[in-house]
């Protein structure tokens, strides 16, 4: 399939093959949606602890005698009932991610491509570079192409003035190919490659 080029002054730069075994599938949900999930349940960080009556600091003195009091049989103070006691079946250390095969991994990111290329939502870039890194001049250059909420993916590396400029940017997503993810496409509006970005996923599906 064919793709119009455009510079960042939105002026038309010719135009670009994009493979169809990468932006041309049918988009399924249910292979996106793994995916996200995949994702954000990888990056979970899974520290949050707290402590049972085992761990907790205290006397272990039986606090009143078994049996005349007329109240019930408790051990110590360090008891879950207890206020400053341990927590019962409170949440510990533990690895939120799942499981999900290198080939669906591989098969999402093209869902999520051919989706960005059918919703007209794909945009091919001459380059992503800047003279200056200037945030304010970058500002209106998106602007001059419709850009508010996108992720821009350049190639190998990232242009570095390019780079300082867009870092403030809100709703601006700035990667090398190789971090090209699912989440971050379908999290913003427009999907912005450039041509080196576009060679590097050609490169990459083959």
């Amino acid at each position: 399939m064919k793709a119009d080029v455009t510079t960042l002054e939105a002026k038309k730069a010719g135009t670009v093959d994009l493979p169809d075994d990468v932006f041309g599938l049918e988009p399924r949900a249910d292979i996106l949606h793994r995916m996200v999930r995949y994702q954000l349940a990888k990056r979970r960080a899974g520290t949050v602890s707290v402590k049972d009556r085992s761990q907790i600091t205290g006397s272990t003195v039986k606090i009143m005698n078994q049996k005349g009091s007329g109240r019930a049989r408790h051990s110590t103070r360090k008891a879950n009932l207890f206020r400053g006691g341990g927590k019962t079946f409170g949440p510990k250390p533990r690895d939120h991610s799942i499981s999900l095969p290198k080939k669906v991994r591989a098969l999402a990111l093209r869902h999520a491509l051919s989706a960005k290329a059918k919703s007209n939502e794909l945009i091919v870039l001459e380059k992503a570079e800047m003279k200056e890194p200037k945030t304010g001049g970058l500002k209106k250059k998106l602007k001059k192409l419709g850009l508010a909420s996108a992720l821009i993916v350049d190639g190998a590396e990232l242009e570095k003035n390019f780079s300082l400029a867009a870092r403030n940017i809100v709703g601006v997503d700035v990667l090398p190919a190789q971090g090209i993810n699912v989440y971050d496409i379908l999290r913003r509006e427009k999907l912005v490659l450039t041509r080196a970005a576009v060679e590097a996923l050609e490169a990459r599906f083959k």
